[in-house]
């Protein structure tokens, strides 16, 4: 499912290179990723519970797929530490091992993407 997602976010920055707005990749990745017969959910409200309390305005997801891949999208120049930082925090509210950091906004989309790993500190530079 990572490598179904890796390839289809390759194709979009292969085709358009970077300087479109995140909303406008989002919409590209969840097609193409719905295209290849996998469930997207794009946006999706994610509640925080704190303190015995549950707050529905935690943060969305930008796009789950199969209730299993969390994907997080970027379109800035270069990746910066908080971006991970801001993956991981989503996958231990989630309770999924693995999520994906999506930057469209590098020259190269190899340089844009990181495999981040719930629980795995390293993966947050």
């Amino acid at each position: 499912m990572a490598t179904v997602a890796i390839d289809c976010g390759f194709k979009i920055h292969d085709a358009l290179g970077p300087g479109l707005l995140e909303s406008v990749y989002e919409v590209l990745l969840a097609d193409s990723l719905a295209a290849r017969g996998l469930s997207v959910e794009r946006q999706k409200p994610i509640s925080i519970h704190f303190n015995g309390r549950v707050f529905d305005e935690g943060f969305r997801a930008d796009i789950l797929v199969e209730g299993k891949l969390l994907i997080e999208l970027k379109s800035c120049e270069r990746l910066a530490a908080v971006h991970g930082r801001q993956i991981l925090t989503y996958l231990k509210l989630l309770d999924l091992p693995l999520g994906l950091l999506m930057n469209f906004g590098g020259a190269t989309f190899k340089e844009g993407i990181r495999r981040i790993a719930n629980g795995d500190l390293s993966k947050q530079t």
